[in-house]
């Protein structure tokens, strides 16, 4: 049974959380993966520096310590996630003003050139106007393409087991969403390691 070791005092929350996923993972699959990837919801603009320069790192370390025995270490890629985006894009059909189609991605124009970000359509608005979601590459080092990786994204947006269509984030971030609100508004306290590997917060 092969085992991750954590050399420095896990202490901070993140840490703990990603040495336990790892660990979890090895013992599954009896590999580690070969890329990782953070969906990170709830940065506002002001809080963008601080996951930059806190939380990235974290990940690092724990990616480097964790990983030293094995050949080589999980690629990284974090992304930020904004829901709440005062953009709005339309196509033209005729002679009139549309939403776009899902799938639309824009990463030009609309985006900063000095950052690695695009908005994604990942939901059906029939009698408004569709709302993007935002996503910033903040820290990535997977090789992916940003094709490869804005494709990812959409498929992510099909995986929440609470509903057969799409929705506006990638399905990791609704559920520490469902989790967060569970127990911070319902049980107060941390879940039953038992129910780690459960959805039972759905």
């Amino acid at each position: 049974m092969v085992s991750l070791s954590f050399t420095r005092s896990p202490a901070i929350f993140l840490s703990c959380n990603s040495v336990g996923a790892l660990s979890k993972w090895l013992s599954c699959n009896g590999q580690l993966p070969t890329r990782i990837i953070v969906y990170r919801d709830g940065v506002g603009d002001g809080q963008l520096k601080l996951v930059v320069d806190y939380e990235v790192p974290q990940l690092l370390v724990v990616l480097d310590e964790c990983c030293g025995s094995f050949s080589s270490r999980p690629k990284l890629s974090v992304i930020i996630v904004k829901k709440r985006c005062p953009c709005r894009f339309f196509t033209e059909a005729y002679r009139s003003l549309q939403n776009p189609p899902l799938g639309t991605v824009v990463d030009t124009e609309a985006t900063r050139p000095e950052w690695y970000d695009f908005f994604l359509i990942s939901q059906v608005a029939r009698q408004v106007t569709v709302n993007p979601t935002y996503y910033n590459v903040i820290y990535d080092d997977s090789g992916l393409k940003p094709d490869h990786m804005q494709r990812l994204t959409y498929k992510m947006c099909h995986l929440y087991y609470n509903w057969p269509g799409l929705i506006r984030v990638p399905a990791p971030c609704q559920y520490a969403s469902k989790l967060t609100f569970l127990v911070g508004q319902s049980i107060h306290h941390e879940p039953s390691l038992e129910l780690v590997d459960k959805l039972f917060y759905l």
